[in-house]
Parts: structure tokens; C-alpha cells; sequence
């Protein structure tokens, strides 16, 4: 996935993030074996954040209308999952493997507002079961939706 780019966001990151298509293969590669380690071990914020970021890539495949997914890194290494920019907005998309995330992270939301482009809804996907408003723009959108 490719790195935000914007005149107005300065000092950004331009490194690509690499995601793997097949989480199985991935996850044999590197010896997680088991469904348990998978769920409960140290990397699987990491596998639940690559499940989702294709899942969100495949959707968008097949849609009827485009939309560009990047993620944002600054300097500071303040980072935002997923910006899905369509229709002329930014859609800020944080990805947290637990059922009631910190609702404070859609702060990191507000760099948009300096990219000079108009902010569109976003949320944190999580493992919740159903759609919880966090504030006018924001919720908790359960993974199981994407």
C-alpha cells in the first residue's frame, strides 16, 4: 500500500507498507502455526490489520466506483491505517484488533484537516458486533461489515 502524498503534509513517510494477499501463507512462513497463536499471540494485531486492509482492497476491486487506499505516516510516527480517498474526500481508517478500541485514537483523525482536502466519515474497524456512533463524523464499524 502506498504512502499518503500531499504538498500541504510535510515530512511524511514514503515507504510503502507490504501486505500479504494469502494470510495463510503468510502465516506458515513464519511459523504461526496454530489457530490459537494466530488469535492470541504477540503479532495478531498485525494479521487481523493485513485481513482487513484486503478485504477493503478486494471490495474496492469489484465495486462500481474507485476509490485510492494509502495510509499515513509522519515523522513524529503518528500513523493512520487506511485513507480511502474518494469522491474528492478522505475516509481516515483506524484497524484495532479488540472489541471496544480506545476512542481517543480518532484524534490521529484530524491531520486530514491540514491536506487541504474535506474530510469524509471514518471509524476504527474492530472487532465489535454492531455500529457505534463515536461522534458526527466517526464509529466503530465492526469488522464482519467489509
Amino acid at each position: 500500500m502506498q504512502p499518503y502524498a500531499n504538498n500541504e503534509l510535510k515530512r511524511l513517510t514514503k515507504t510503502p507498507k507490504l501486505y500479504f494477499c494469502d494470510t495463510g501463507l503468510c502465516a506458515f512462513l513464519s511459523m504461526w502455526l496454530t489457530r490459537d497463536t494466530l488469535m492470541n499471540g504477540a503479532a495478531s494485531g498485525h494479521y487481523f490489520e493485513n485481513y482487513v486492509v484486503m478485504e477493503l482492497i478486494k471490495n474496492y476491486a469489484y465495486a462500481k466506483f474507485t476509490a485510492n487506499l494509502t495510509y499515513y505516516r509522519d515523522a513524529n510516527m503518528k500513523e493512520i491505517d487506511v485513507f480511502v480517498e474518494a469522491d474528492f474526500q478522505i475516509h481516515p481508517l483506524e484497524i484495532k484488533k479488540s472489541a471496544n478500541p480506545n476512542r481517543r485514537k480518532t484524534r490521529k483523525f484530524e491531520v486530514v484537516d491540514k491536506a487541504n482536502r474535506e474530510r469524509g466519515s471514518g471509524g476504527i474497524i474492530c472487532m465489535c458486533e454492531e455500529v457505534i456512533p463515536i461522534d458526527e463524523k466517526d464509529c466503530f464499524i465492526p469488522c464482519n461489515l467489509i
